[in-house]
């Protein structure tokens, strides 16, 4: 499988962790949910990400997830694992777990501690140095990381790390982050990066029309963020609007902190991608009312999708 590289671009799944129901590692629902998200289109998958549970998984649980990914996709699709973590000699031992595996590269998202630019661009060259050649996605989510990263701080790792090859954005507001690192590129002529869009393809269509290349996140329907991605590359934003439109209530639904990974994996498993929509503890659970509100947002995206025909 090629490595990661600049010109990476579609729909990036983040994908979950399958777990039966006594919370053990379900690897035969992992082949399934590989088959589900090629089958809809996925020109790629990141795995061990935030939502993908990977804090709650054993190193050795890491990598037996990690390989069974990579065997199912038998190299048809890049692989991005997660690797963030405390220290480097943590980062640098799960890099060469994956690497030697198979996987095109991993992603790395700032620790919480950094607290100037300086820092944050001298914590980027020291994970480089650390994993020599390996490309790499810089993670950009200051709602979760705590960690905001300004545009020049951006392009000072893009003119300074080669390795730096995508930017996973989820800055959020952050449309005018995107406008800026595309102007600013084309101005100097200095090198452009991949830009993969995450929160749950909430903002995809304008994304895409501020220059991102497509998405890096996870929704319980990416056939949404594949066809938003397509039609706007085809010149045709106006039916990827109206795509995204169709599924938007969903989107929004799934986008509860601290409950949407729930409603996403039990969406999945409704449709046939996972056996089981457990989460390993500590985890939420859907109540009743929860399941009554997504079954009726999907029985009325259903007849949204019907008229669009």
């Amino acid at each position: 499988m090629p490595l990661l590289n600049e010109h990476a671009s579609g729909v990036y799944v983040i994908a979950v962790t399958p777990f039966r129901e006594d919370g053990a590692l379900d690897l035969d629902s992992t082949d399934r949910m590989v088959d589900f998200y090629l089958e809809r289109g996925a020109t790629g998958l990141t795995v061990l990400g935030m939502m993908g549970e990977a804090q709650k998984l054993t190193i050795d649980e890491s990598q037996a997830y990690v390989r069974r990914i990579l065997k199912q996709v038998d190299g048809r699709i890049p692989v991005v694992a997660g690797v963030s973590a405390p220290g480097f000699a943590q980062m640098k031992a799960l890099t060469d777990m994956v690497m030697s595996d198979g996987a095109a590269g991993v992603m790395i998202a700032p620790p919480s501690s950094l607290r100037s630019d300086q820092q944050i661009l001298t914590y980027y060259k020291q994970a480089a140095d650390f994993l020599g050649d390996v490309p790499f996605v810089l993670q950009d989510f200051p709602l979760a990381t705590g960690v905001t990263i300004p545009v020049s701080v951006i392009q000072a790792v893009v003119e300074q790390i080669p390795t730096c090859v995508c930017l996973k954005h989820e800055d959020w507001p952050g449309l005018s982050k995107i406008s800026a690192l595309r102007t600013a590129s084309e101005q100097s002529g200095g090198r452009r990066i991949s830009i993969l869009c995450g929160n749950g393809g909430m903002f995809l269509p304008e994304e895409m029309a501020r220059g991102a290349d497509g998405a890096m996140t996870g929704f319980a329907y990416p056939e949404m963020m594949r066809d938003v991605v397509r039609h706007h590359a085809a010149g045709d934003p106006d039916r990827a609007q109206d795509v995204f439109d169709a599924y938007l209530p969903l989107a929004r639904y799934e986008q509860q902190p601290g409950l949407g990974l729930s409603i996403r994996k039990y969406i999945l498993a409704k449709r046939g991608a996972l056996a089981s929509a457990t989460l390993r503890k500590p985890g939420g659970a859907l109540s009743p009312s929860d399941v009554a509100d997504v079954e009726r947002l999907i029985a009325r995206q259903t007849r949204r999708l019907e008229a669009l025909g």
